[in-house]
């Protein structure tokens, strides 16, 4: 799909698991193209939510992938819940089959639905989070979260380079969000992720801004989430989004 649509460079940011990454860079070298090592993780932060992004890291540093299984088992955890409350509002749904959707391995939110979607109890994604599953829903559970700087220690020490995820979903003016960047730039981060699909043209600018401002990478990606998702294709978003291939070489120099 990247081939197709000629990309330069793709990076693959999984939630909490490298498990994909050596067989997708083994594809990515096949379809003569960049493949870059990366992972996302989910950092404590309110109102809104955080994700911090790691790119070209070591998928198999024994530190790393102690701090994933951690994160991984508070997933476990919290999807329980979730089905729970789920079954409690009177929505059935099995382990087995939101377990299916997800491919066999990490299981998320919008795993849950598109189980929700399969059995015809919502419409779309956006129907399922605003109904069921967003944070202060009735079936939103928490699960455990690293500290913003202990996220970045962990990108970190397993080679990479840790970069602020869509600073949309933080939910901040700028005043705060520019106070934030200074404490996360103090704790390690080297990059904000400029261009994304959710942002608008003005939220764009200013995110060009602050990263210029801060002497933090600029960075971008289409948050590419397969059917779920079908208006985001690999490299491309809403709104004509695409990411300047000469942004790469700028953040691969602030490798640890």
């Amino acid at each position: 799909m990247a081939a197709a649509q000629k990309l330069d460079a793709v990076a693959l940011t999984d939630h909490d698991t490298t498990a994909g990454v050596e067989l997708f860079l083994d594809a990515a070298q096949a379809a003569g193209m960049r493949g870059i090592a990366g992972i996302e993780i989910s950092a404590e932060h309110h109102p809104g939510a955080m994700h911090m992004l790691g790119y070209f890291l070591d998928p198999t540093h024994t530190g790393l992938q102690k701090d994933l299984a951690r994160l991984r088992q508070g997933r476990t955890e919290r999807n329980r819940l979730i089905l729970d409350k789920l079954r409690t509002l009177g929505l059935e749904l099995t382990w087995d089959e939101v377990h299916a959707l997800a491919g066999g391995d990490v299981v998320g939110r919008p795993h849950f639905a598109q189980a929700l979607i399969k059995r015809g109890h919502v419409k779309d994604k956006n129907e399922a989070f605003a109904r069921f599953l967003a944070r202060g829903r009735p079936a939103y559970a928490e699960r455990l979260r690293l500290l913003p700087a202990d996220s970045i220690r962990m990108i970190r020490d397993a080679g990479g380079v840790p970069v602020l995820a869509h600073p949309c979903s933080l939910k901040l003016g700028q005043k705060h969000l520019r106070a934030l960047l200074l404490d996360l730039r103090a704790a390690g981060l080297e990059g904000l992720e400029v261009y994304h699909s959710e942002h608008n043209p003005s939220q764009t600018r200013l995110y060009q801004r602050l990263a210029t401002e801060l002497g933090l990478a600029l960075t971008g990606g289409s948050d590419f989430h397969g059917a779920l998702m079908p208006d985001i294709q690999l490299g491309r978003g809403f709104g004509g989004l695409c990411v300047p291939a000469d942004l790469l070489p700028k953040l691969e120099a602030r490798r640890p």
